[in-house]
């Protein structure tokens, strides 16, 4: 009798050890879950990685960053050269009311020469500003070279996100941190200056 207990009691030791152990990676899954970071953490501040290598010249394309806008502008010889056109109407042409990452490095307010990275908020209210590259007569300028117009309070914006003159927008549009690896484009890491 005393050889029947002692043979049921390791077959059930040895089921309860089988099953506990197909048990630990089930229970184990949530603790190794949680040393990834939260998708309020990647909100908060995980960079946004794009191929920008498809984007038409003169297009403006949108991500989101932090749930925020953040505009990319592919521009043409032409969008860049009318730059010049809109200097007397800046507020701040060289963003010197701004904390600017790559000031003076391309008139682009970019790491690119071609492209510029922008954040798609007003800087009065926080609306979203609409692109209108035409360099044409608008309503809201007679002799509008292109840009950012905010429909919510008519402020202007350059090409570049430059502030104009006179509008109720205190500031240039924000440049996030970014940089360039190719056609790889990263917004939310600077890659050390180029």
């Amino acid at each position: 009798m005393q050889e029947k207990d002692n043979t049921r009691r390791k077959v059930l030791i040895g089921l309860t050890s089988a099953v506990g152990l197909s048990g630990i990676p089930f229970a184990a899954t949530p603790f190794i879950a949680a040393w990834n970071p939260s998708a309020k953490a990647k909100a908060a501040g995980a960079s946004v990685k794009l191929d920008v290598s498809k984007m038409q010249y003169g297009q403006q394309i949108q991500v989101a960053w932090r749930k925020q806008p953040v505009f990319i502008i592919r521009h043409t010889k032409e969008s860049l050269q009318s730059l010049e056109l809109t200097l007397p109407k800046l507020a701040d042409p060289d963003s010197n009311q701004i904390d600017e990452p790559y000031k003076g490095i391309n008139p682009t307010r970019s790491k690119s020469a071609e492209y510029t990275v922008i954040a798609g908020v007003c800087t009065h209210l926080g609306c979203s500003p609409k692109y209108h590259p035409e360099v044409e007569p608008k309503p809201w300028d007679a002799s509008w070279a292109g840009g950012f117009f905010c429909p919510c309070h008519g402020s202007m914006f350059d090409m570049v996100g430059r502030v104009y003159k006179g509008v109720p927008a205190p500031t240039n549009l924000p440049v996030p941190p970014h940089f360039f690896k190719g056609s790889i484009l990263t917004i939310g890491e600077d890659g050390g200056m180029t």
